[in-house]
């Protein structure tokens, strides 16, 4: 008979695995070798499950392997070690098959645990997203908002699907806000559509007008109206993008071709009043010369020349104009002011007016300083002074008058 501390041969052949109470339990016939060889064919056997529950182990413990495998593969491992036709610590295997079970089960519910908290962060995730596509269904940003949408579409797509009830739910809200977007933005772009053809309509006709007008050569008014357009046009709005820039340019070369035209015909009257301007200078200078008047006659018939042949010169620039006629304007009122000295030196009546008013205000003169000699004498000195301040009025309208006597010559 052969043995070892798990398992013994008899006599028979008949192979024994001592179990875990301290009995023994029948594994096997051996009738082909002796007895060591049938121990060490037995505990191979049991070296097999030890392999076996180790790569279970292993499974377990480094890989993704579900609790529903990991439980039918220990339950398939713990029926080959009740039933195990080996020599070997069968109760040890049994037990790491227990704590295998427990691991499994630790794992399942730390994966219960971990699902929940991932559904929790799922539900949190798809109402933040509900909660934004709601507020973007409002907003009036089409383009930003629209790309906005889009990306939450492949965000909530790419988040873990909840309860059927709940997700279908917060779906239908994040799908409402889209529709109700999608709807807003095509209104949107319909009533803008329908403006931009109401603006496309206008600038047709203010086109059409522009271009009427650009041969027009009634300049001011003319310009006048292509303000107006202008500003038409701009209060228009714009038509859509393939009519706006053909509109515009068919415009706006309208208007290049009357300003073109004004333009030329501006400088060529700019130039001509540039030689009218060089001229009249001429003319002033010539009538400058007449002052100061010596002979009133000839003088006069000689700005009256120089005058019939101002008149004759056409428009000078508007801001030359100023200073050159007010170089002519002060030689006129030079020979006016000469003519009224003259006449002034050789009317009748003015002159024996002055002549009367002369001998008034001596007479008066001559009778105040003698009051003023009389007060003095008489010890009166406030008086005397009361009528030397009149004596010096009078004496200075005198000296005025004397003035103007000898103006007419005498």
């Amino acid at each position: 008979m052969s043995s070892d501390p798990w398992g013994r041969v008899d006599e028979t052949g008949t192979v024994y695995v001592r179990t875990a109470d301290g009995g023994e339990r029948v594994v096997g016939s051996w009738q082909a070798g002796s007895p060591d060889e049938a121990l060490a064919y037995f505990e191979r056997k049991y070296d097999g499950l030890v392999v076996e529950i180790g790569l279970l182990e292993r499974r377990v413990k480094t890989t993704d392997l579900s609790a529903k495998d990991a439980m039918t593969a220990i339950d398939h491992l713990r029926q080959q070690v009740d039933e195990a036709h080996a020599v070997g610590d069968l109760d040890a295997l049994s037990k790491r098959l227990d704590k295998l079970v427990e691991s499994v089960e630790a794992r399942r519910e730390e994966r219960k645990v971990q699902k929940a908290k991932q559904s929790d962060e799922a539900r949190h995730a798809k109402e933040a997203l509900v909660v934004e596509a709601e507020e973007l269904a409002q907003s009036e940003q089409w383009r930003a908002a629209g790309e906005r949408l889009r990306a939450l579409v492949d965000t909530w797509k790419g988040l873990p699907r909840l309860d059927r009830k709940s997700d279908d739910e917060l779906w239908h809200r994040f799908s409402h806000a889209r529709s109700a977007f999608s709807k807003r933005r095509k209104a949107h772009f319909a009533s803008l559509d329908a403006q931009r053809e109401e603006a496309r309509k206008a600038k047709e006709k203010l086109v059409g007008e522009a271009e009427a007008l650009s041969n027009s050569t009634d300049w001011g008014p003319t310009a006048a109206r292509y303000r107006e357009l202008m500003a038409d046009w701009k209060a228009a709005g714009r038509a859509q993008r393939e009519h706006e820039d053909d509109l515009w340019n068919r415009f706006r070369g309208a208007q290049d071709v009357f300003f073109a035209a004004r333009s030329a015909v501006f400088a060529e009257r700019d130039a001509e009043q540039g030689e009218n301007l060089k001229l009249k200078e001429e003319l002033a200078g010539e009538a400058e010369k007449l002052v100061p008047v010596t002979d009133l006659k000839t003088a006069r018939a000689a700005f009256r020349s120089i005058n019939e042949r101002w008149e004759a010169i056409g428009h000078v620039p508007r801001d030359a104009r100023p200073k050159v006629e007010g170089r002519m304007h002060a030689v006129e009122r030079a020979l006016q002011e000469s003519e009224e000295a003259e006449w002034r030196r050789t009317n009748p009546e003015a002159r024996a007016r002055a002549e009367g008013l002369t001998g008034q205000l001596q007479a008066a003169v001559d009778k105040l300083k003698g009051q003023i000699e009389t007060a003095r004498a008489a010890g009166n000195n406030a008086k005397a002074d009361k009528l030397q301040r009149e004596l010096d009025g009078r004496q200075a309208l005198l000296d005025q008058a004397l003035k103007g006597l000898h103006e007419f010559g005498g």
